[in-house]
This record gives C-alpha cells, structure tokens and sequence, in this order.
C-alpha cells in the first residue's frame, strides 16, 4: 500500500507542487487539492502548503479557512486525520483553531528569507516520528507574517504538554514567542510550522541538504503501518 498525502492549492499558493514532490520523493502518492473541492479524493492525509491565500487579505489564511475544502479538512481533522500546516498552512490551522494562537506581522516588519536552524522539541507528533526529540535541523523559512503569539495560559500549556514541536535556534527571525517555530495540537495528528520543511528533501535544492525530507517520511511510515 502506498499512502496518499493530498496538497490543498488556494489562489495565491506557492509552494504547493514543491509539497506534491517532497511527498514524491518519501515515497506516498501525491494528490492534488483544490480549495474548492468538497471531496477530500480518499487521501490518507493532508498538507496545506505555504504562499499568499487569497492574497493575504484580511490577515493571513482568514479567508482560506472558510474555503469548500476546509470544511472537510477541518471535519477529517478532527476525527484523526493528519494535518500539516507550513508557513501559510500554518497560518490557516490557527485561523480555524485546529491550532492555538494567531500568526502576525514580524517584529521587523521586513520579510524574512533564510535558512532556518531549528531544534524538534518533539518526536511524539505524526509528522515528527522520524526525527529525534533535540535533533537539530536546517530548512527554508520565509515569511512576513511569521510572529507566533498566544496568551501565557496557552503558552504554558503547550510547554506543559509537549505541544511545541519546533524552536528557533541561532537567533529568533521573527519575534516568536518562547522562540516557537511549529506546534502540535494535543492529539499530534495536526502540526503548524513556519519554516519549509518541502524545500528541503533533494541535496541539489534549497539548503542543499534533505532535512526536510523527515517529515513525509514520518507520516508515510505512520500511514503505511496503520493500514
């Protein structure tokens, strides 16, 4: 069996066919998704790739998360379906709170665009199983709308739990709070990230390494042994 790992296209995604491919390159079927498709086509789980849905308009991922298909995405969710938000995807999970806290403007109000050091702070997560809690990776991050916040109620409960999956390390690039990268929600099936894990899985692109490439194999190796 090989799994099926759809990626949602709104208007103004990016990184959508760079998604498809890492999830290639793992070794899943790909599935396209378009966000105005009802039907999620029997994917086994879901990324929602980064860009500018519908522009930005509003605050980021705000009109996105009222799309034909987040209704399901945010239904299949819910009952254990695995999600993956990067950058824009993740601004999109918070909107829908599938994911806790808001995304918002970097505290130096310019884009970002490097390569990223991050530490796992969690292997427990769907999309992490791969990796090794403490394992220091490097991937992409580029983003204007990266500064993730939330209440101190909600920040001590997400340390509380193991929820925070990701860390900025070497400096934090946007003014996140308690240098916070990526989460999880509280079942580990549903993980928002601001850097691009899928610019990093073929050694001749993006940072010239694959440590991206843990995250489809992580839910690849979850599906294929649930099955």
């Amino acid at each position: 069996m090989t799994a099926r790992i759809g990626v949602v296209t709104f208007p103004g995604t990016l990184d959508d066919r760079d998604a498809l491919r890492a999830a290639r390159v793992a070794g899943a079927e790909p599935v396209a998704l378009w966000h105005r498709d009802k039907d999620l086509k029997q994917v086994d789980a879901v990324v929602l790739a980064g860009g500018f849905s519908y522009g930005d308009y509003l605050r980021a991922g705000a009109i996105a998360r009222f799309s034909p298909v987040m209704e399901r995405v945010i239904e299949e969710a819910k009952g254990g379906m695995p999600v993956l938000g990067i950058c824009n995807g993740f601004q999109i999970l918070t909107e829908t709170h599938l994911l806790p806290g808001a995304m918002l403007r970097n505290n130096h109000l310019h884009f970002v665009c490097k390569d990223q050091a991050l530490r796992v702070e969690s292997a427990g997560t769907a999309w992490t199983a791969d990796f090794a809690a403490g394992q220091e990776i490097r991937v992409p991050l580029k983003n204007i709308d990266g500064r993730y916040t939330a209440d101190e109620h909600t920040l001590d409960e997400l340390e509380a739990e193991g929820r925070v999956a990701f860390r900025y390390l070497g400096g934090n690039p946007n003014g996140s709070l308690r240098d916070i990268a990526g989460i999880s929600n509280a079942a580990g099936n549903v993980v928002g990230l601001m850097p691009h894990p899928e610019h990093a899985v073929e050694p001749l692109i993006g940072t010239g390494g694959t440590d991206g490439l843990g995250f489809f194999t992580s839910i690849l190796k979850k599906l294929v042994s649930a099955s």
